[in-house]
């Protein structure tokens, strides 16, 4: 595939290109982020393609990047990405981005039945038949200037994914399973939007459901704390406190800068930095508006009866040449067998609503009325 590649480095050039993709209503567009010591991504470049032409676009030489925000924004604009979660958190903290249409060829791939979760490279050999260079995944895409070969690679992942896209576009026509795509898009772009707000990170704490009300007040308060102090110091959540120490502090409750220094794992320097702040977090916590206690994890007898779902959801799947794991997840059969064990089984809105439910609910119901555990 022959193709134009344009390196965009300062703002005139920028707004020239803006203004001459105002009214495109498709691109394709990935993006080249450093993240290592940071919280917010770095983000160093941005790939852009109509499928006739490929724009680099050096993020970091450019002063007024307003004009790519209102593009990318354009609401009649459907951006198509490989694997958006990433791209879509970066594009939003550096850059306000939030698009209006999706277009996710991992997804897509995954419904039409090519693969689930499956990377770039290999779609592209799958569909394409073509082989790409993985030899600049890890490159220091910070460092200036890149060369031709880092530019080359950057390129491919726009310069065919236009290409996949179209063809997606007319398998998912043909197996009539464009509303169903529609409906993960919706998804996605509800998940991008939780991942913004961090809300309730102290229900993904390894080993929170040990806690009683009062501990996991004091976790989930801690985590807001640090979930602010992160953003703050642009550092990574574990650079201020790491989620066993966030446990043993609300199991704990120390009151004394003493008794910070005599937990393991939390450096003697971040102890001295934010330990005050720890203790006074601690003492604020809202005795008389407790959370309630978290679900202990499911039975031997009822995580067997989670294998025999599995099971039959995997049947479900094979019958209807969709990926097994497009199905349902783990999360969503535990809130199921947690209300069937208390009478009756409530059903996630995507199941009751969503395209898998006249396929994953009978077949589920006839594990659950067939089993003793429940």
């Amino acid at each position: 595939m022959t193709i134009n590649n344009h390196w965009i480095d300062n703002s005139q050039q920028l707004a020239e290109l803006c203004e001459q993709l105002k009214s495109a209503t498709e691109l394709a567009i990935d993006t080249e982020f450093m993240r290592s010591d940071t919280f917010f991504a770095k983000l160093a470049l941005i790939q852009l393609s109509d499928g006739e032409q490929c724009w680099l676009i050096d993020t970091p030489a450019i002063e007024e990047l307003q004009p790519l925000t209102d593009l990318l924004n354009q609401p009649q604009l459907t951006l198509v990405f490989h694997s958006c979660g990433e791209d879509l958190e970066v594009l939003d903290q550096v850059l306000s981005v939030r698009p209006k249409k999706l277009f996710d060829s991992q997804v897509a791939a995954g419904i039409v039945n090519i693969g689930y979760s499956m990377g770039y490279a290999r779609l592209v050999e799958n569909m394409l038949q073509i082989e790409l260079g993985k030899e600049d995944t890890r490159s220091d895409w910070l460092a200036r200037p890149l060369s031709d070969r880092q530019k080359l690679y950057a390129a491919d992942d726009v310069l065919y994914l236009f290409k996949i896209y179209k063809l997606l576009l007319q398998l998912l026509e043909q197996q009539e399973r464009e509303s169903w795509f529609i409906e993960e898009m919706q998804d996605l772009q509800r998940i991008a939007a939780d991942r913004r707000e961090a809300l309730d990170y102290y229900l993904r704490v390894k080993g929170a459901w040990r806690l009683n009300p009062l501990s996991l007040a004091v976790l989930k308060r801690l985590c807001e704390w640090r979930e602010q102090a992160a953003r703050t110091l642009d550092k990574p959540r574990s650079h201020i406190v790491k989620d066993n120490v966030l446990l043993d502090l609300a199991n704990n409750k120390p009151t004394q800068m003493s008794q910070l220094h005599q937990i393991e794992d939390w450096y003697s320097r971040s102890v001295k930095r934010f330990g005050d702040q720890v203790l006074q977090e601690i003492a604020d916590v809202d005795q008389d508006n407790l959370p309630s206690e978290l679900p202990q994890p499911l039975s031997r007898a009822v995580s067997d009866v989670m294998k025999k779902m599995r099971v039959s959801i995997n049947e479900v799947a094979e019958s209807q040449a969709i990926p097994k794991e497009l199905m349902c997840n783990k999360k969503e059969l535990e809130s199921i067998l947690r209300s069937a064990a208390e009478g009756k089984p409530e059903w996630p809105a995507r199941l009751v609503n969503g395209w898998r439910g006249s396929m994953v609910i009978p077949a589920l119901e006839l594990v659950i009325d067939s089993s003793d555990a429940l």
